[in-house]
This record gives structure tokens, sequence and C-alpha cells, in this order.
């Protein structure tokens, strides 16, 4: 586009005879050499932060064993299961089925499993004022007795559940160590009672905290607050409303077993679709598959700012690189009468790099303010590092200088060696 807007009477007062080398053109040059420093940089640190969050989120303790876990679902939107002692009596038919067959260590169902969609409620404490309607909300899975034994929760006080707490025996509820933080920070929660619903719903069962169980990571894309309060309910204390609420989504139903859990597969399903009258058994997956795909965005977006970014660091590379080629080109002659009047070759070197590694170093600027304001739009993709993280904030500008140096001291190094008798000829 210069080339073709040129103006021959300008171009040889500004060139001295060399087309391309005004002043005009060579500023051009280089604020598109320090833009692409800049954009560089910006896509460097984001992916230096993503790089971040996929190995903290890999080594991340999830709370619970999701080794040799098979999960299934069954569809129970019906008029057959809209009663809770109907739901019940299949989720304990089914899981003697499936435990009885070899390989199998324990089997459970419920509304919800980790990482998976889980119902928010509120809740009342029994016996303490509140100045809204509710206390607090928390999560409120519904599962059978075996539940904690599937996923190998700990349980830190008190029990379990057990096949005694049906729908004739007192309510009770596990909460986990957040609830129990949050609302008992300086007091033993094991026997405080409570209910779901707010302060005008009184028909609500108060269910007795038996047991308190250990946080679990219940979304690992959650980029802050991974922990979040959690009511465990036994399955067949729901209220029939509740439940015929929850059966509008699919069932699932978790299975520990002793071998790879794939390979019993066909067996617990026909043993659920007995129990379940024929009804399909659908999603059918490890507990391993589930958590891959509970992270599949974040590699995703990690992989596509790996390529953008080092891209990037490459055209940078390649710009500033042949800016400099192309200068020393240009100059060729004063830097011959530079090297024939005396100049030492470390002096052509050092001014050629620092004429380049200025164009870098404002660029560097630009992209880390940049990244600054940018960063904080990402803080949603992050987990377990913080949106300015200083390791990355540090090792990605010195790196793009370190690439930068590379870049200008190639064509430095070929501006010390020319040959001033050469030059001067040319």
């Amino acid at each position: 586009m210069q080339a073709s807007r040129a103006d021959l009477s300008t171009t040889l007062k500004e060139s001295g005879g060399r087309f391309g080398t005004g002043f005009r053109q060579q500023t051009v040059r280089s604020l598109l050499v320090a833009g692409e420093m800049a954009l560089a940089l910006v896509l460097l640190i984001g992916s230096g932060l993503l790089i971040r969050t996929f190995l903290a989120m890999r080594a991340t303790d999830l709370g619970f064993d999701t080794h040799n876990v098979l999960t299934m679902q069954i569809s129970l939107d019906g008029d057959q299961y809209q009663k809770t002692a109907a739901l019940a009596d299949l989720a304990r038919s089914s899981t003697e089925r499936v435990r009885a067959i070899p390989g199998v260590e324990y089997a459970a169902a419920g509304c919800c499993m980790p990482l998976g969609s889980v119902p928010i409620t509120p809740f009342v404490i029994a016996g303490r004022a509140v100045s809204g309607s509710f206390h607090g909300r928390a999560g409120t899975p519904t599962v059978s007795a075996d539940y904690f034994n599937v996923f190998r929760i700990p349980i830190l006080r008190g029990r379990m559940f057990n096949e005694r707490d049906g729908a004739g025996a007192p309510a009770v509820a596990i909460v986990n160590e957040a609830l129990a933080r949050q609302f008992w920070p300086n007091a033993d929660p094991m026997g405080q009672k409570l209910r779901l619903g707010r302060t005008s719903e009184r028909n609500a069962a108060q269910m007795e905290i038996v047991g308190i169980a250990r946080d679990i990571h219940d979304r690992t894309e959650r980029a802050s607050d991974p922990f979040f309060s959690t009511i465990y309910i036994p399955l067949a204390q729901n209220s029939d409303a509740y439940t015929a609420y929850m059966v509008r989504l699919p069932t699932s139903w978790m299975i520990r077993t002793r071998v790879e859990p794939h390979s019993l597969a066909p067996a617990i399903r026909n043993e659920l679709q007995r129990a379940a009258r024929g009804l399909p058994v659908t999603g059918i997956h490890s507990m391993d598959e589930i958590v891959a795909r509970s992270t599949a965005r974040q590699d995703f977006n990690m992989a596509l700012m790996l390529i953008f970014g080092g891209a990037a660091l490459l055209l940078a590379a390649i710009g500033i690189y042949g800016l400099m080629a192309f200068a020393v080109e240009q100059r060729k002659q004063e830097i011959g009468i530079r090297l024939a009047l005396g100049a030492e070759a470390a002096d052509v070197r050092g001014m050629v790099v620092w004429q380049g590694m200025r164009l870098a170093l404002a660029g560097i600027a630009v992209g880390v303010a940049a990244s600054l304001g940018i960063s904080r739009v990402m803080a949603s993709f992050l987990y377990g590092v913080e949106s300015r993280d200083p390791v990355v904030f540090v090792t990605v500008p010195i790196v793009l200088s370190t690439v930068a140096l590379l870049g200008v001291w190639l064509p430095a190094s070929r501006a010390s060696r020319i040959d001033p008798a050469q030059a001067l000829h040319q």
C-alpha cells in the first residue's frame, strides 16, 4: 500500500535514493511491530493463566474417590413414581439387585451426584432468630443409604444414613463442613435441628443433624468458593411434593465396583431395568469420565490460547526480526561509513539492538497494561490462580523480551560484520 502511494520526489529526499526508508513508512512499520509485541503478550498471559488453572484443577483433591465408580440414569417422570414411598422402594430393590452382582461393592440412588446439578433450597435453623425469611441456602441432594460409601466421602462426625432412615423414622440430615463452619463457627451442630423452606412454611419436618461430611468440590469449573453449603437428605424421607418435583429430572444410580466399572455395565443395566419394569437406562459413564468432561471447557480454552499465543509469539519474533533486518539493509551505507570512520563493531551492534528493543519494550509495556485489565474478565475461567498471578505476569514479559532480543540480535550481528569498503563502493 505504501509503495502504491509513494511520491517519488518526497521519497528521494527522505531516503537518499533508498525507497521505503522514509520517516513515515518507518514509523508505521515500528508501530505495527510494537502492536504485535503487545498482542503477543496479552495472548501469552492469557494462555499462562489458563495453564496454571489447568494444573491447579488437576492437582485438586475433589474430596471424594472417583475411581471404579459407574453412574447410570433412569427417567422416572410418570404417575408411578410421584410418591416418595414408590421411589424409595425402587431405590431399595434396585440397589439390592445391583449389590448382588459379583464385583459390585456398593450401590446408591439419588437425585444428584458430585459435579452435577443440585437443587438449592432455603432453610431455617430451629430455635434461632432470623431477620429475613430464612437463615441460608444450601444444596439439598437426596440420596440413599450407601451414597457416602460409593464415593468414599468421609463422615467426620456422627454417622451415615442407613436403611432405618425411612418414612416412619425421625427426620435426619447430614451437613457438610462448609455449612457447619458458617452457621456453627463456635458451636457443635450435632443434634441441632433445621427444616427446609422459609419461615412462612411451617409444615416442613424438622431434621436432626446426625453427621458432618467432608466438603467436596461440587463443580470443578467454579472459579470461586468451590465448597458451598450442603444438606444431604435421605431419599426415603423426602416429601411427596419434593419427590414429584425431582423425578421430572432423571434419577441417578451410582455403583462402586471392585473391577473396571464399564465391564459390569451390561449386568448392572439389566438389573436396573428389571427393577424399574423395563424403563430405559441412559447416561452410562464412569466418574473419571464425568470429571474429565467437567474440565473440558477449560481444556479447550487452554488449547486455543496456547495456539493463539504461540502464533503471536512467532509473528512478533518474525516481525521484529524483519523490521530490523530491513533497517540494517537500508542503513548499510551509513553503517559502513561509521565503521570506516572508526566505530567499533560492538557500537554498531548495540545501536541496532537498542533500536529494536525500544520497540519491543514499548509493546510489552502496552501489553502488560492491557493484560491487567483483560485478566479481570478472565476471572470466571480461572481456578486456583489469581487473575493477576505474579508468576505469569513476570515470566511472560521475560520470555517475550528474550525472544525479541534474539530477533534483533541476528540483524545487529550482521550489521557489525558489514565490510566498510564494500558498503562505500555500493
